[in-house]
């Protein structure tokens, strides 16, 4: 058979399904190629998306395909009444088992060096904000192991969703850094769960990085972060760790600020993330643009001087 692949959300991160799907029909003897007109016919189509329209808006379907495969979590998030993004567990399949135990095609991706890594899935705390527990559980359970992903690459980019809450994280965690890559845990651990052994485990890495979240402004986590702040390494960049800030969701600027000044202080380097950021206000857009700046955010110590910095930069140049 031939077989087209279609990333939806564009090329700028390996898709783990696609690289399965990939590996399961070339195993199969079939060709495999990305899809790229309608010159050519296709037994089989798979589109695969990750984000929701707001941010991967999806692309009509091929016409030159006997089938046209659909999935991914994007497919499975609608807009709720309250203007808020929810899945919808009744329009998401997994992959067939099969498929799903295939090791990634890396090979059609072959601008990217590094392995990706979902060794377990799930999460207990069931952010409104987030699909997670409704797509994965309400639990972190291993559902893999390291070698199901890693082949000798000099770095791996973790994307478990709760890896702090996992059980069998210090199994997992003596697998990645027995491997001897550098590690990249891209979607944040857990700060509220990391314990001393944790840490001890990550600083035994050769750590490339590590991300936190702070989301929720009600809950004071500057003993966490300080705790870190102490016992934990510096990664391949010489600072702590990255802390995304959700922001546009239920927080104040006020909130938002506190927090980006108190990572800051504690030597973390915080990223903003916006919630429903196309309908986001100016205001949160200002904000995002001063921190996730590193040479604006270097020299403007406080948002309120943003525009003015920016003035004395431009008279400079």
């Amino acid at each position: 058979m031939r077989i087209g692949l279609i990333d939806v959300d564009g090329h700028n991160f390996p898709n783990l399904a696609l690289m399965r799907i990939s590996a399961y029909h070339k195993s199969k003897g079939d060709t495999v190629e990305w899809w790229w007109s309608d010159l050519e016919h296709y037994d089989i189509v798979y589109m695969s998306k990750v984000f929701s329209d707001a941010y991967s808006p999806d692309v009509p379907e091929p016409l030159n395909a006997d089938k046209v495969i659909k999935g991914g979590t994007g497919y499975a998030i609608s807009l709720g009444n309250d203007g808020r993004e929810y899945f919808d567990k009744e329009n998401h399949a997994d992959l067939p088992t099969e498929i799903e135990r295939c090791f990634p095609d890396y090979s059609i991706y072959p601008q990217y060096e590094f392995a990706v890594s979902m060794t377990s899935r799930g999460c207990p705390r069931q952010c409104s904000f987030c699909h997670v527990a409704a797509k994965e559980g309400c639990r972190s359970v291993k559902v893999a192991d390291v070698s199901d992903f890693w082949n000798g690459q000099k770095e791996i980019k973790v994307l478990d969703p709760n890896l702090t809450a996992c059980r069998d994280k210090r199994d997992l965690m003596a697998q990645y850094r027995e491997t001897g890559a550098w590690i990249d845990f891209t979607q944040g651990l857990d700060i509220r769960l990391l314990n001393d052994a944790d840490i001890e485990d990550i600083n035994r890495m050769k750590l490339k990085e590590v991300h936190f979240a702070w989301d929720n402004p009600k809950e004071d986590l500057t003993e966490r972060f300080d705790n870190y702040a102490k016992l934990g390494k510096k990664n391949s960049k010489g600072r702590l760790a990255t802390v995304y800030l959700l922001t546009g969701f239920n927080s104040t600027m006020e909130e938002n600020l506190w927090r980006i000044y108190t990572l800051r202080d504690l030597g973390y380097h915080p990223y903003v993330m916006i919630y429903d950021k196309p309908n986001a206000s100016k205001e949160l857009r200002r904000l995002q643009g001063w921190v996730n700046n590193p040479k604006l955010f270097a020299v403007c110590k406080r948002f309120e001087d943003v525009d003015s910095t920016k003035r004395q930069n431009a008279s400079r140049t």
